[in-house]
């Protein structure tokens, strides 16, 4: 099956830690945004379900650009950040965790979907703080009922443009799917890219009070957290890249 290494969905869920847990949720969402600003990437936001204080329940986006998949591929998991949250009046220093799943875009010819498998329902598209932006029933909801799969978008301006960009990201679930299913038959079974969200199950923590950022799969640390949060990736991308083999002509 052919993927698109140039188109991914990002989808971002707040995990165990409640409020704070949906801040970072927010945070992550804006790390992703702004370094595909400094990689020239196109950044799309799809879906959001907010929480009272402004973090995200869940996010979803879209970011198209020259290998994309490649960079970010590694970004699936949980990230734990500690750090003492916004609603932390004695001082203490919390653990929440946040879910990244990184999903590369599928060709319509190579996913079979039943029309009448889809349920589609319009709604009116929301900004932050969650007030109607548009008097118009312009956002596209669709669940496909044999995997219980639901997604939306209300990026565009068309319910048109909205439904072919939940699509997008249908697809991109329905292949993710297939490939759990084939890693089951030969038994490779694993986890979800976004896990369970446990805070024992993480990829890489943010720890805010000693500006560290530690990734568990290799042991690496980074330091100067504001920096990294701002969009500055790049050093922890590079970590995961092989190395360019440079000839001599």
């Amino acid at each position: 099956m052919t993927i698109s290494i140039n188109k991914v969905i990002l989808e971002i869920r707040a995990g165990a830690g409640g409020e704070e847990a949906a801040i970072f949720a927010a945070d992550l969402a804006r790390m992703y945004q702004r370094y595909s600003q400094t990689k020239g990437w196109k950044f799309i936001i799809l879906d959001f379900n907010q929480s009272s204080l402004d973090g995200y329940k869940t996010f979803i986006g879209q970011i198209h650009g020259e290998e994309v998949y490649n960079f970010l591929k590694q970004e699936p998991g949980v990230h734990r950040v500690q750090r003492i949250p916004k609603t932390e009046k004695g001082g203490r220093v919390h653990t929440s965790t946040v879910s990244v799943a990184i999903l590369p875009e599928v060709e319509e010819k190579e996913i079979n979907i039943n029309p009448n498998n889809l349920e589609i329902t319009t709604f009116r598209s929301s900004g932050p703080g969650g007030q109607n932006v548009n008097k118009v029933e312009t956002a596209v909801r669709i669940l496909h009922k044999p995997s219980g799969i639901v997604v939306a978008s209300q990026a565009e301006r068309s319910q048109a443009g909205n439904k072919e960009r939940a699509m997008a990201t249908i697809r991109a679930k329905l292949y993710e799917n297939q490939k759990q299913e084939e890693q089951v038959k030969l038994g490779k079974l694993r986890r979800d890219q976004i896990g369970s969200g446990d805070r024992s199950e993480k990829i890489r923590t943010y720890n805010f009070p000693d500006d560290r950022i530690t990734d568990h799969r290799i042991g690496k640390k980074w330091h100067n957290i504001e920096k990294i949060m701002e969009g500055g990736l790049e050093p922890i991308i590079k970590a995961f890249r092989p190395p360019i083999n440079k000839t001599e002509n």
